[in-house]
């Protein structure tokens, strides 16, 4: 048995204010959250530690619609880098959704990055046929590429309200994922936890901005399932409390557990909360 364990990277704040469906193509999805949780394998080293924020350290979600019939998609995700840049990897987490008529599910000739998934956010938001459009921490409306960068702007320099860790345990053999994730709140929270697998490093077709068709293009953080449902499951976390959950799910054959991440986040009806992204395997470890 080939067994990956990640602990969860931790956020510390130091006082010095009071201001305070994802079916996918996976086999199995499981989980039970639990709040206030006193069995959760996170130690008590590792727990976040509740003081209230002083400076802003919180992370922006792009939801990237696209798809391989997309010729403006490709500067889309080229915008998405360049915004990741300015602020780090860290701190802007992209998930390239491929939804709609300009997304192709895999057949014969050419692998496919369209899921049903996909096409459900995109239906839901209204923006099958509208791509490239991305959803910064879902505040407001989809919006175009040109605007990412002023929204994402905006988004990272507020106040967050709770935080997030997560940690991954990867069976090789099995290919089950265990996932931990716990939310500390700095303020009082009522919204959905989501966790959703991505994969990245998929070299397949994809329409370019010039015209042609580049069968060797490289797709980054494809989004593959929902581990916890298309719209995840509930979660509340009073101030300086903690809420746990813990998911088991079985990867596809299909799918490089190298090149996967787990994205987690926590949202309301006022947009993203928080997000947080864990590699599966870090093979720099």
């Amino acid at each position: 048995m080939k067994l990956y364990n990640k602990s969860a990277s931790l956020i510390r704040y130091v006082l010095s204010s009071l201001t305070g469906r994802g079916l996918g193509m996976g086999l199995l999805w499981m989980g039970q959250l639990l709040l206030f949780a006193a069995c959760s394998s996170i130690s008590d080293e590792e727990r976040l530690i509740y003081v209230p924020p002083v400076d802003a350290n919180r992370a922006v979600l792009i939801e990237d619609f696209t798809g391989q019939d997309c010729s403006n998609c490709p500067n889309a995700a080229a915008e998405i880098e360049k915004i990741k840049g300015d602020y780090g990897s860290d701190k802007v987490i992209s998930v390239a959704i491929h939804g709609g008529p300009l997304a192709r599910y895999s057949n014969s000739r050419v692998v496919g990055l369209r899921t049903e998934l996909g096409d459900e956010y995109v239906n839901h938001w209204g923006v099958a046929n509208t791509l490239p459009k991305g959803y910064v921490s879902r505040t407001g409306n989809p919006s175009n590429p040109d605007q990412w960068g002023s929204l994402v702007r905006d988004v990272i320099s507020q106040q967050p309200r709770l935080q997030l860790a997560a940690s991954t345990a990867y069976d090789a053999t099995s290919r089950q994922l265990h996932v931990e994730v716990q939310a500390l709140g700095l303020d009082e929270v009522r919204g959905n936890l989501q966790l959703w697998l991505t994969e990245s490093s998929i070299v397949t077709l994809q329409s370019m901005p010039d015209g042609t068709r580049n069968g060797a293009y490289v797709h980054n953080h494809v989004l593959r399932a929902a581990i916890n449902g298309t719209w995840g499951t509930p979660v509340e976390v009073a101030t300086g409390a903690y809420a746990d959950a813990s998911f088991d799910y079985i990867l596809d054959e299909a799918w490089d557990a190298e090149q996967m991440a787990l994205v987690a986040f926590v949202y309301d009806d006022s947009g993203v909360l928080q997000v947080v992204e864990e590699k599966i395997i870090d093979v720099n470890k």
